[in-house]
């Protein structure tokens, strides 16, 4: 066998095999303490089969090895051990390309990346999808009650420039009222000695 035809035989085998589509959030943001879901949406050449598979893995923000989240196949398997135990929850529908997660009670150490990885057979290459969490702290009580103060003194601050500018018109016009009534007063005695 030619060179030639042995490059010919490869790039035909390489375009029959056909590859996944991940698609996901590159960033999520989630407060300490809450549930984050993680999207992953998928395309494949091939119809979705109940041969899909999805597989969840971290690998955190300081460094270290990569844990195992969820594997999805025909039913979600999540993790047995580790931090994610009973922590993550298959949210996802195979049959609406969809192979999403919720993790529940988000901690600081769950910062790093996600990743999403689907196969659907034939098409078992593709992408891997890549999401970067970063957990972030919670509000402070008074944090939220400094920004309740500003808000409140800015519009009290606000309501008394319009009352007084209601009540500045409002004097004007009486004033201007009362000095057309108080002339008219006058002009009345001088017709009535005529």
């Amino acid at each position: 066998m030619t060179d030639i035809s042995a490059f010919t035989l490869l790039l035909a085998l390489a375009a029959s095999v056909s590859s996944v589509e991940v698609f996901t959030s590159k960033e999520v943001q989630a407060v300490n303490g809450t549930d984050v879901r993680l999207k992953c949406k998928f395309s494949s050449s091939s119809s979705i089969s109940d041969d899909v598979t999805v597989t969840w893995t971290f690998r955190p923000l300081a460094g270290g090895s990569e844990e195992f989240v969820l594997y999805y196949h025909r039913e979600p398997f999540p993790t047995h051990e580790g931090r994610f135990l009973g922590r993550a929850v298959w949210d996802g529908n195979i049959h609406r390309s969809d192979g999403s997660i919720i993790i529940r009670n988000i901690q600081q150490s769950y910062n790093g990346t996600y990743l999403c990885q689907v196969t659907n057979p034939p098409d078992v290459h593709g992408e891997v999808g890549e999401i970067t969490l970063k957990v972030v702290d919670k509000v402070h009580f008074s944090e939220i009650m400094v920004l309740l103060l500003v808000i409140g003194v800015g519009s009290l601050v606000i309501i008394l420039i319009v009352m007084a500018v209601v009540f500045f018109r409002y004097y004007r016009k009486q004033k201007t009222q009362s000095t057309a009534v108080s002339v008219m007063e006058c002009e009345k005695p001088l017709n009535d000695r005529c």
